[in-house]
């Protein structure tokens, strides 16, 4: 019988998804001997200092953390060194330069929500959604020198449903993932790891980091364009667009909870229409029926409770 290997780990993550694959590390009772994440970064309107997910996380389990501006000094390399750590992994985190991720004997593998070699950067949930997508996944590879070009250890599907929003197939993939991260674990321990090499061609889709440009809606797209987008954006960091109440003027609105009907008509592209106490919007081949929104310096609301205190001028346009 194989001997298992006795693992060292270090970790290294910033948000709520890295938590739960933290958290099932030490349920497995795993030996994390450090926990590697984000500085504490100024939030809010007081701009206090606010610790990241898993800090806080570490904090409470009592973990060693390190919060390292720069990956490359060489006070953070010698601390990491003396972790003596021999694998390394890497839930939705900053990239790594070779002297860290090439440190282990075991290697440095990291865990994406894409099923790769498809949906690599930075967010690839929201995009699988955004694209139409009825599949996506979790994958774990070993880090190489690109952006999610590793070598693939292993992947597991998910099917996206018709209304999923990027919301609720975050917190899917993300225990997936976490026990995805075990199962990788466990052939690692046993030796037993076999690796794919990712195919590479031009037909590639990519994940590109979020901005406030891509996530405006186009109402002169196609409705389910539009659909998809709004979900695949709902609720962070949300789908906008401009409202021009029939006075000239833009106001900036986030757009969350919707759905969506097919019917031909000869609205323009844009158009606010109000029936039965509900919102919906005109586009191509349908209307977008508004559940959820938020205006200005206001909270988020449905589309209900908004209407008993704002009025849509009959001329109002989505922009």
């Amino acid at each position: 019988m194989t001997k298992q290997r006795d693992l060292r780990i270090v970790f290294m993550g910033t948000p709520d998804f890295a938590v739960a694959t933290l958290k099932n590390l030490l349920d497995h009772n795993y030996n994390v001997v450090g926990v590697i994440t984000a500085p504490d970064r100024p939030a809010g309107r007081g701009r206090k200092l606010k610790s990241s997910a898993v800090k806080k996380f570490a904090l409470e389990n009592h973990l060693k953390i390190m919060q390292p501006t720069n990956l490359k000094s060489e006070d953070f390399i010698l601390e990491l060194q003396s972790l003596n750590a021999n694998l390394q992994i890497i839930v939705a985190f900053r990239m790594l330069p070779k002297v860290v991720w090439d440190m282990p004997e075991y290697g440095t593998f990291n865990l994406h929500a894409s099923l790769l070699p498809n949906y690599r950067g930075a967010a690839p949930i929201h995009w699988a959604i955004i694209n139409g997508e009825v599949k996506t996944g979790v994958t774990t590879f070993f880090i190489d020198d690109k952006i999610d070009t590793g070598a693939i250890i292993m992947k597991e599907e998910k099917d996206i449903t018709k209304d999923e929003t990027v919301g609720g197939l975050h917190d899917k993939l993300m225990d997936i993932g976490s026990d995805l991260v075990i199962k990788t674990l466990k052939l690692i321990e046993a030796d037993e790891i076999k690796t794919t090499i990712q195919p590479e061609n031009q037909d590639l889709k990519t994940a590109y980091k979020l901005n406030r440009e891509n996530c405006k809606i186009n109402w002169n797209k196609n409705l389910n364009h539009i659909y998809n987008k709004i979900r695949g954006l709902n609720p962070f960091p949300t789908a906008w667009c401009y409202l021009d109440n029939g006075d000239g003027k833009k106001l900036s609105i986030k757009i969350y909870g919707v759905s969506k009907t097919e019917e031909l008509h000869n609205s323009e592209n844009g158009t606010v229409i109000i029936t039965d106490n509900k919102i919906k919007v005109a586009c191509k081949n349908g209307f977008i029926n508004i559940k959820e929104l938020q205006l200005p310096n206001k909270r988020k609301m449905d589309s209900g409770s908004l209407l008993n205190g704002f009025e849509f001028h009959e001329n109002a346009k989505m922009l």
